[in-house]
Order: structure tokens, then sequence, then C-alpha cells
């Protein structure tokens, strides 16, 4: 078998002027795309064919270098509607065919253009089985990227600065990518004839709390008869109780979810004292899983891809997600009055959990598919439900 590592000190080819530089001294040379520049995080593989452009505005990945698996990416383009945030939190990228002419009758500007637009570095060229490979038999190590257009890259140089950053161990991040005042959303699912939709006749009022909230989250909520008001990741009970909500929304989100439940936590202690209705999903999972007394842990790999196999432990359906995250929630430290509702059939870890008595529940997998499959968007159905029922 090939020692993943077996080229880590490679003479530099005659063509490159970028590079994605591990901690460990590892060097995989690539060239340039996107906006000229440098930048360090954690280098991540996400394994989905489609979606690049949601993926690299998925608020999630703050702090995060990302590997593509699949090998041609760009090939569609770009456009103003596919994204799950205005700014990507996203370090930098990694793929391994340059970026192509996009040919779909949607894009309207090439990948590359649009990456520069958003001042995102990255490099393509790289052999992406080998990282991908070395970040399944290691985990995701800590890693620059740079790219200089006159091909000067300081090695060393980038090498102590991976080996320096502290990880995602420890780090909030959801206040880095929260919004920073409340506003209101009724934005609906995106057609082909129409366009994105607007919800005119709301049933229920719905609190999201944002910790790094996917647009696509919120449209769901907005198709399926909510009006929506975001408020920030530091909200307190009291900021999300003024609006008197039918139910309350727990986001997605970056970072280690024992350093954002430090202000989290509490208030969601105080939001399920009032029997409000509740659904996480992914960081929002996490941290009710927190305030539910549980804990969190990293996991060696991290779940990133569009085909991830999930088992209902209520109804022994097996639905195909899509998932992002690198923190899980530890099925063993849920209190009696928790059951773990859903499991990972890659690793048989927790991927949902509801409170007995509650109207709480939350998942770790991501049922607004963006991209991905739809397998599992019956969740925001019994979200309403619940806030059927509590009316």
């Amino acid at each position: 078998m090939t020692d993943p590592n077996a080229a880590s000190a490679m003479p530099r080819p005659p063509d490159c002027n970028a590079a994605l530089v591990l901690a460990d001294g590892t060097v995989f040379w690539g060239r340039g795309i996107g906006a000229p520049g440098r930048a360090v995080g954690e280098v991540c593989f996400n394994t989905s064919i489609t979606g690049y452009q949601e993926i690299l505005t998925d608020p999630s990945y703050a702090g995060q270098i990302i590997t593509f698996t699949f090998p041609h990416i760009g090939n569609v383009g770009t456009n103003p509607e596919d994204i799950e945030t205005l700014t990507p939190a996203a370090r930098g990228l990694v793929i391994r065919e340059p970026i192509g002419d996009p040919a779909n009758y949607r894009s309207t500007q090439g990948l590359d253009a649009w990456l520069k637009s958003h001042n995102l570095t990255g490099l393509c060229g790289v052999d992406t089985r080998r990282l991908t490979r070395l970040i399944r038999d290691k985990g995701p190590p800590n890693g620059v990227i740079a790219y200089d257009p006159s091909g000067k890259i300081d090695i060393e140089a980038m090498q102590e600065e991976a080996a320096a950053w502290p990880g995602l161990e420890g780090m909030d991040l959801a206040l880095d990518v929260t919004c920073r005042q409340t506003y209101g959303w009724d934005e609906t699912g995106w057609s082909r004839e129409h366009g994105y939709g607007k919800q005119q006749a709301p049933r229920f009022h719905v609190v999201a709390v944002d910790y790094g909230a996917k647009r696509n989250i919120l449209r769901m909520l907005a198709a399926h008869g909510c009006r929506v008001t975001v408020v920030p990741a530091n909200a307190t009970a009291d900021d999300i109780m003024r609006h008197n909500p039918d139910g309350v929304f727990l986001s997605n989100g970056p970072g280690d979810p024992a350093a954002t439940g430090g202000y989290a936590v509490p208030v969601l202690r105080e939001l399920i004292d009032k029997d409000v209705p509740m659904f996480g999903i992914c960081l929002g999972h996490q941290m009710l899983a927190l305030a539910l007394g549980g804990r969190t842990y990293k996991l060696d790999r991290g779940h990133r891809g569009a085909n991830q196999p999930v088992k209902d432990l209520a109804t022994g359906k097996v639905e195909i997600t899509s998932q992002n995250h690198g923190f899980v929630v530890d099925p063993d430290s849920l209190p009696a009055a928790v059951d773990a509702t859903h499991l990972s059939l890659f690793d048989r870890t927790n991927e949902g959990l509801s409170l007995k008595g509650k109207p709480v529940f939350s998942v770790q997998h991501h049922p607004e598919a963006s991209p991905g499959p739809q397998d599992s968007q019956y969740l925001f159905e019994r979200f309403v439900k619940l806030m059927e029922d509590a009316k």
C-alpha cells in the first residue's frame, strides 16, 4: 500500500505558484485559483458531487480549508442565487482539475472570477485522493494555503504558521458568522420558473437563533408556513421570547460547540423550561444536547458530504443525508429524559435526540439539503406539527 506521506518532500514542479503546507511539513504543490493570498485553517474534505457554491458559502466552514474529492469543480459556474450567506466563511479550497469554462444555463460568472470577488484563495492540480487519504488516516490537519502569481512561496514559514495555529477545539466561531442584528425572513424555496418565492400567509412565527444559519434552512421554515425572525447567536431568552414565538429554531454553525455553549446553553435551558417547541440542526443539535446535560467531542475525521446514511430509530427508516460537522454528541452522556432518535450508519455516532415530555428535538444532519438529498425534509413538518399541537 502506498504511504500517503511518501511524497512529503517532493521537489517543486516548474509550473506551480501555489501550495498547501500542513503542520507536519507535508507539501502539496499546485496552481493558484481565485484571489492571490494566504490563509490558515483546518484542512477537511467534502465528498459531494454537486453544490460547491453552496458548500463554499456555508457558514459552518468557518476556519476550514475545503478539499473537494470530486475532481471537476467549477463546471456549472456560479450564480447569485445558490448561496447560503453573502460572505463566505471558508478559508480556501483545494481541487484536482483546473477550473474550466462553465456549462450551465443558470451560470452568470465562472468560479474563478467568483472566488476572486470574495477574496477566496485556492489551488488546483493537487492529488486530492492522496490528501483525502491522509486526512482519513490521521484526521484533519492544520494547514496553510498560499497563492502568489510571482511564485514566491515560503514553505518553512507556512509550516510554522500551520503548526502554531490552535485548531478548532475550544474555538467559538459562531459569533464570527452570526447576524449582527435581528431581521425578518420570508423567502421560500427556488423553482426554475419563478426563482425564490415569498411566504405571504404564515401560520406560525418562528424565532431562529443564528449560530451560522444557512439560507436554505430559513427558506424551508418559510416554505412550511412560518414567518421567521432571525436573532444573533448571543441573544438572551428574553430577547427571543419578546417576539412571542410559536417555536424556536437552533441553526447550524461552525466551531467547537462546548465553546459556543458558554453563552448559548443557559439561554436554551430557560427556553426549555418555557415549553416552547424547539428544533435544532447540526450545531443547534449539539447546543441542545449540552443544554440537556450531554457532552460533545471532536470526531477523528468529521462528516462532510451528501451521501451519509442515517437510521431513524423510531421507524427503522434509513435516510441518505447531507452533513457537515466535525464535532458530535456523546450519546452515553445524555440523561435518561433524552432519547437518541437517529444513528449514523457510517460510524454509529449520534444523529438526533428528543426530550421526553417536551416539544423539543434536534438532528445532526441537514434536512434542508443544500446541496444533497431530500429524504429528511419531513423533519420540518414534524416541527410544524409540534407548533400546531402547542396552540
